[in-house]
Formats: C-alpha cells, sequence, structure tokens
C-alpha cells in the first residue's frame, strides 16, 4: 500500500487498496469512511488516518464482518466485539461443514464417472446424496416428489427412469406422490 503522502484524492486511495471508487463513494455515504476534508474543487481528500482506518475496514472485509460490525467497532474506538468474532467463527465453521460435504460429493461423482466410463450417469444413490449434500432431508426430498408429481406427472415418471429406478417402484413413488406423500399412501 502506497504511503506516499498524506492527503489522497479517492482514486489514489481506492488504487492503493484495490477498491473502486463506487466503493468508497458506498463508504462515505454510509459513514464507515468520509473524507477528512474536501478540497476547494469539492473533491474528496483523505489523510493519514483515513488511510489506516481504511485499512483496518480492509482487514475486516477479509474476515468476513458485516460493514455494521466493522462500523460499530470502529465508532467505538474498539476491535469488533468477541461475540462478533465468535459469531462470524461459527459461520466460517459451518461454510467449511458445507464445502467438506460438496468436496465428498464431487470426490464420489469423479469416482463414479471414473469406474463407469460414462460421466453422464446418474443414478438413484447420486441423486439422493446431491440431494443431501444441498441440505434437503426426508421431509423436504418428499415434497420435492409431491411438487414434481403433481406439476409434470409425465417428467416425474422420465426423471425416476433416468435414475435406473424399476417400473414398480416408479409406479410406487408417483401414487405416494399424488397421495400428497402421507405415510401408508402406497401400501399393497
Amino acid at each position: 500500500m502506497n504511503s506516499r503522502s498524506s492527503s489522497y484524492s479517492i482514486s489514489e486511495l481506492g488504487k492503493d487498496f484495490g477498491l473502486s471508487r463506487s466503493t468508497l463513494l458506498y463508504y462515505d455515504r454510509i459513514g464507515i469512511l468520509t473524507p477528512s476534508r474536501r478540497g476547494a474543487n469539492g473533491y474528496r481528500r483523505y489523510d493519514q488516518r483515513d488511510h489506516q482506518r481504511l485499512q483496518r475496514i480492509c482487514r475486516y472485509r477479509e474476515l468476513g464482518l458485516s460493514l455494521g460490525d466493522i462500523q460499530a467497532a470502529l465508532n467505538s474506538g474498539k476491535r469488533p466485539s468477541v461475540k462478533v468474532l465468535e459469531q462470524r467463527l461459527k459461520e466460517v465453521e459451518t461454510q467449511m461443514i458445507q464445502l467438506e460435504k460438496h468436496r465428498r460429493l464431487l470426490v464420489g461423482m469423479l469416482r463414479r464417472f471414473r469406474s463407469n466410463g460414462d460421466a453422464t450417469k446418474v443414478d438413484k444413490d447420486l441423486w439422493v446424496e446431491m440431494l443431501r449434500v444441498a441440505g434437503m432431508d426426508e421431509e423436504a426430498m418428499s415434497r420435492w416428489h409431491v411438487e414434481f408429481e403433481k406439476r409434470a406427472p409425465k417428467g416425474h415418471a422420465s426423471f425416476l427412469e433416468s435414475l435406473g429406478i424399476n417400473a414398480s417402484e416408479i409406479t410406487k413413488i408417483r401414487k405416494w406422490s399424488r397421495a400428497g406423500g402421507r405415510e401408508g399412501a402406497v401400501e399393497e
């Protein structure tokens, strides 16, 4: 970052931090970073304190803190609260768990595609696994089937066939879906 002068134009400040002019204008509008002064021409001028403040803003943004949390911390003259940091850590850990699920799914898909030699084949197990990774539980998958059958019955049947499901199981799934996914709706 540049420390060439004690006064920065909006363009110079943006360049130092890799931020656009519109981002800095937005920061000014919400009050998180206002210029120290304005030149005779009305242009924004930032001093070394502004430069340092923006450096802190950027550091906190890299951690994923919201602008509101950053502004509260900067305005209080303190670092973000432990509570804010703990919440952000919790969010990051949740994202990491999701990413690990996605990674495992991709590894499994690649393994299947490589072993079968057919990268276009998606079977029932793989489809269910993808839905689970996407966060769907049994109840959500049931609603998905019910809605698919209601909106596009032929498409639902074709999709189930494409997963390699046998005809009798497809009949049961479709009958169960038409009954709204109720337990016991497909008793034989």
